[in-house]
């Protein structure tokens, strides 16, 4: 709950120039923002200014967002309108169709999803293996539905460039179920997440992707039809580490595997402010 202002503090910040209301605004985050336009009718101006809200967007938004195909209409938006429509519309990038960018809704951080056509997946190309479909639900042309395979391999990768700095980061696989699928409950997949010149053992867990009826789920409903499992997380400190790398395998052999449409991996900040 908002605390009220009294008369006395709302007479004294009033008489603050706009410019330096923006700057103490600015200083705050996303939500205390809008909640501060709520305040008073001079707050809330300077609240959905723009100078108030590019300093929630990444520096470099421009930059991003101009290689984009839906740049010209974004390029329209105030930069409120502009930081709520990425929040919750990712942008396709225009000269990789198969990566989106969006921004985390609390911190304003960098997110992408690198989607399956970007993903280097065995036997991806062999349509005796793998499939390449549309549905409405995903954002990207073509996602991977799996027909028949012993040996699953998925990777992805991301240049820690891209990211937000001083972040901490997860991976996700982002997927679903067909409506036929086994050979997800007898082996647990191999789940890595490390940068490409680093040991491989490193950020290492085994998981069960589809446990059976009564354990509890690895994966998460992400409300958009899409399920997430995490494969690990990375700190990114400056960026300049060099290429992310995360990895999902389950190479045993012994059990075939149908039945997973896989739309893509997502980078996105987590447990930041």
């Amino acid at each position: 709950m908002t605390t009220p202002v009294d008369g006395g503090a709302r007479d004294i910040i009033s008489c603050l120039p706009a410019e330096c209301l923006a700057q103490i605004i600015s200083l705050t985050s996303p939500a205390d923002t809008c909640r501060s336009a709520a305040v008073s009718h001079s707050f809330q101006s300077i609240a959905d200014s723009d100078d108030v809200w590019k300093s929630f967007l990444p520096s470099d938004h421009e930059d991003i967002l101009s290689g984009t195909t839906s740049w010209p209409e974004l390029s329209a938006l105030s930069k409120k309108e502009l930081y709520l429509r990425l929040c919750d519309n990712p942008a396709i990038i225009k000269s990789n169709q198969n990566m989106s960018f969006a921004l985390e809704r609390q911190s304003g951080k960098k997110c992408y999803m690198v989607g399956a056509r970007g993903l280097a997946i065995v036997w991806g190309d062999t349509p005796t293996y793998w499939t390449w479909t549309n549905l409405p639900e995903s954002r990207f042309r073509e996602v991977a539905e799996l027909r028949y395979v012993w040996w699953f391999d998925i990777k992805g990768r991301i240049g820690t460039r891209m990211l937000s700095p001083a972040t901490n980061y997860a991976a996700y696989m982002v997927f679903k179920f067909a409506r036929n699928r086994k050979g997800f409950s007898h082996k647990a997949m191999d789940l890595r997440v490390h940068l490409e010149d680093s040991i491989a053992g490193q950020g290492r867990k085994l998981v069960i992707l589809d446990p059976a009826d009564g354990l509890p789920k690895p994966y998460q409903e992400r409300g958009d039809g899409w399920l997430e499992i995490e494969i690990g997380e990375f700190f990114n400190d400056t960026g300049d580490d060099g290429t992310l790398l995360c990895s999902l395998m389950e190479t045993d052999g012994r059990f075939s595997k149908v039945g997973l449409i896989v739309e893509g991996i997502e980078f996105r900040p987590k447990n930041n402010i």
